[in-house]
Order: C-alpha cells, then sequence, then structure tokens
C-alpha cells in the first residue's frame, strides 16, 4: 500500500511544474531544511569546541580529586594517615596544600589574592610546566612564582632582587588589631616565575612552599587546607571517593574536578541548551517553507489528485503522498546539511579558516551525539510539518 503514495511522492518531488513559483517556492524549501540542519550541527559542534577549549584550563590546574575539609577551614593529618591515604589502590599520587587569603604590596600597590603554599610533591599531581609562561617553577623561603594578572596589577617582573613582594597575612586569634605591636605575619620575596592559566586564576594565587604559607597562616604542623590527588589511568573516582572519606571518618569532602568547577559546567551546560532550544524556534520558523512548498503543490496537483482519487486511491493514500514528499525533502536536506557540515568542520580542524584572534583558531568538537540530536530535531519538525501540510488535502478539495 505504500508502494504507491512514495512512488507518486518521489516523483512529485524530482519533477518540475508547469509553474516557475511553485519550482521556486519548492527549491527555497529544500535549501532552507539543508542550511538549517548544517547551521544547528555548526553550532553545536562550535559551542562544543568551546566548552572542551574552557573546561581545558580547569583539567591542567584542578587536580583529579581534592580533599577539603567538611567543616573548618584545615584537616588534621598524620604519617600513618598520610601512608593509608597513598595506599588506597587507584591513588597515584597526593600533595599537601595550605591555601589563606593575603595582601601583597609592592611598590606602593596593592592587591588582595590568596598565597597557595604547596609542597615538593605539587609539580607530580598537577602539570605546572603547562601553566608556567615565564621564568621557572622555583619555591623557596625567598621566592615565590605568581599569577599573570598579579604580575600586571603589581608592575612586578621576576627576579627583581631590588624590590620584594611583601606578603602579609594578620594573626590569628581574639581582640583588637592595636593589642600587639605587630598583629601581622609578613615575608619579603621575589617572584622566580609567573604561571598563565585564566584571568581570574592569574590574580588569583601566589605559590609558595607549603613552609612559608604555614608560618604566615599560623597553621600547625598538622594541619592542612587541602589534599590534592592524582588517580593512577583507569582508576574509578567514586571507588577512590569513597575510600578516601572512610578513611578520614567522613570529615572531609571529596570533589572532582567537574564538582571543583561546577559553576563553570552549570554555565556551559544551560548556554547549550538555550543555544540549543534558540536554534530550534529558528528551524520551526524555517519549517514553515516546508509546510507552505507542500501546500502549494497540493493546489498545483489539484486536477492529479481528482483522477487519483477517481481511481480508487484513498484521501489517507492522498495524505500520505505528499507527507511523504515532505518526509524525502527533511531527510535528504537534514543528511545533505550534516555532509556540508561535517566536512567545514573536518577543514577547521585541520585547516583552520575562522580564528577568535590571530593565533587562536575557533575550537570546534564535532560529536556523533550532536549529529543525532540535529537530525532527530529536524525529523520530528519536519515530519510534522508535512503532517500539518498533508492534511489539507480534503474531500472538499476533490
Amino acid at each position: 500500500m505504500l508502494n504507491v503514495p512514495f512512488y507518486i511522492a518521489a516523483r512529485y518531488l524530482v519533477s518540475k511544474s508547469k509553474q516557475n513559483a511553485i519550482n521556486i517556492i519548492n527549491g527555497i524549501s529544500a535549501f532552507v531544511v539543508v542550511v538549517a540542519a548544517a547551521a544547528l550541527f555548526i553550532v553545536l559542534a562550535g559551542f562544543a569546541g568551546l566548552e572542551k577549549f574552557s573546561v581545558t584550563f580547569a583539567s591542567v590546574f584542578d587536580p583529579d580529586l581534592k580533599v577539603t575539609p567538611a567543616t573548618g577551614k584545615t584537616i588534621t593529618v598524620t604519617d600513618s594517615l598520610l601512608k593509608q591515604l597513598s595506599a588506597i589502590e587507584g591513588v597515584a599520587q597526593y600533595t599537601k596544600v595550605i591555601e589563606e587569603r593575603v595582601f601583597l604590596n609592592f611598590k606602593q600597590k596593592n592587591h588582595i589574592a590568596y598565597i597557595k603554599g604547596v609542597d615538593e610533591n605539587y609539580g607530580n599531581v598537577n602539570a605546572i610546566d603547562s601553566i608556567l609562561g615565564y621564568g621557572s617553577w622555583v619555591l623557596s623561603k625567598q621566592s615565590v612564582v605568581i599569577g599573570n594578572g598579579i604580575s600586571n596589577t603589581l608592575g612586578m617582573g621576576i627576579f627583581d632582587r631590588n624590590n620584594r613582594l611583601q606578603i602579609i597575612v594578620p594573626k590569628p586569634g581574639e581582640g583588637s588589631i592595636t593589642s600587639t605591636s605587630k598583629p601581622f605575619n609578613e615575608a619579603f620575596v621575589i617572584a622566580t616565575g609567573i604561571y598563565q592559566v585564566t584571568e581570574e586564576l592569574d590574580k588569583k594565587y601566589v605559590f609558595a612552599p607549603i613552609s612559608m604559607a604555614r608560618e604566615l597562616a599560623s597553621i600547625p604542623a598538622n594541619q592542612v587546607s587541602f589534599i590534592e590527588l592524582k588517580l593512577t589511568e583507569g582508576a574509578n573516582p567514586e571507588v577512590v571517593r569513597t575510600a578516601i572519606e572512610t578513611l578520614f571518618s567522613n570529615k572531609v569532602v571529596v570533589k572532582n574536578r567537574e564538582q571543583l568547577n561546577d559553576a563553570l559546567y552549570r554555565m556551559l551546560n544551560t548556554e547549550n541548551i538555550a543555544i540549543y532550544l534558540i536554534f530550534t524556534l529558528v528551524l520551526i520558523v524555517a519549517l514553515f517553507n516546508l509546510a507552505g512548498a507542500i501546500t502549494m503543490m497540493i493546489l498545483d496537483k489539484k486536477e492529479n489528485l481528482k483522477t487519483l482519487y477517481a481511481m480508487g486511491v484513498t484521501l489517507k493514500q492522498l495524505r500520505l503522498i505528499f507527507f511523504l514528499m515532505g518526509a524525502l525533502i527533511t531527510v535528504i536536506g537534514g543528511l545533505l546539511g550534516l555532509g556540508i557540515a561535517y566536512v567545514l568542520l573536518y577543514v577547521q580542524q585541520v585547516s583552520p579558516f575562522v580564528f577568535i584572534s590571530p593565533s587562536l583558531p575557533y575550537p570546534v568538537a564535532p560529536k556523533v551525539t550532536d549529529m543525532v540530536v540535529v537530525m532527530l530535531t529536524i525529523t520530528v519538525l519536519g515530519f510534522g510539518a508535512s503532517k500539518i501540510a498533508a492534511n489539507r488535502v480534503s474531500k472538499a478539495l476533490l
């Protein structure tokens, strides 16, 4: 039963009408479907590329897992506890971190940041080589590594031994700030390196040895702010998380990289959904052309339909002809649009022609899931428009 309507629909699709306006409308409707499918896929791939590009910064700065205190500012650790931590299956390396808010002063210029005291194992957990922009990663009692934003704010370079950076941290305790002759701890250091990650992070941290941060923040030797971990390849983060929380008697919270950047991920996911919905609305408007083209075709083929109806073709089959015609335009146009879009995205990946800046090509990440989403969206909307237009075939028309 489907063969006859499908055959006629295919003939109507490729044959030209006697009225040139009908041919133009059909061509425009097919072109709109192709462009809509290509545009939606390119936008989704471009956004996925930007998402991947943004998350890359988090992956080089944040560890696989981060152990934070459930309450308070510090975690109490012992040598025995740390040995048990390193023995957990899936833990490759760990590093102790002390973090505290500090006041920076350099040549009468001030900035509020955080000192991040790290031990000698920090480089084995985080890829410090990939974030260091200038100088070298040398941390001592007299040297630190600062962010590019801090360097620009304070007008501070590296290895400037004549002008030292003053780091000030208020002493913990109660009472008036004037109750002691020196209510703060301070250190005078030089910068041996400048790191670059993002504008926000570049203004936030001063990396120092953990001993300096501990002394400035007045934190006891058996306490740390965080413990950052690198997992072995193939390790299950959830299993490792449970083991760590059990080891610390559930007095800690263990977060993965996505949870550490939950605001970023939420923003990216929200924007992705918003862009998809906006382009879906554009698709709905664009596919009105398809419904209009099918309606014009029905009117153009009115005499043929009367003949077919007189020959015994049912009203349901006549409607099916134009529904299948719209479905063919939708499917063929969607596949063609995806093919064109994929070629353009592949060229952008291997030989970029669109740039964010002269040295930074626009990132794209075409995914099979996005292709499926685009095809499903085009198909559902196109079939819906075809169904609505095909219902114009009625007994009154015949």
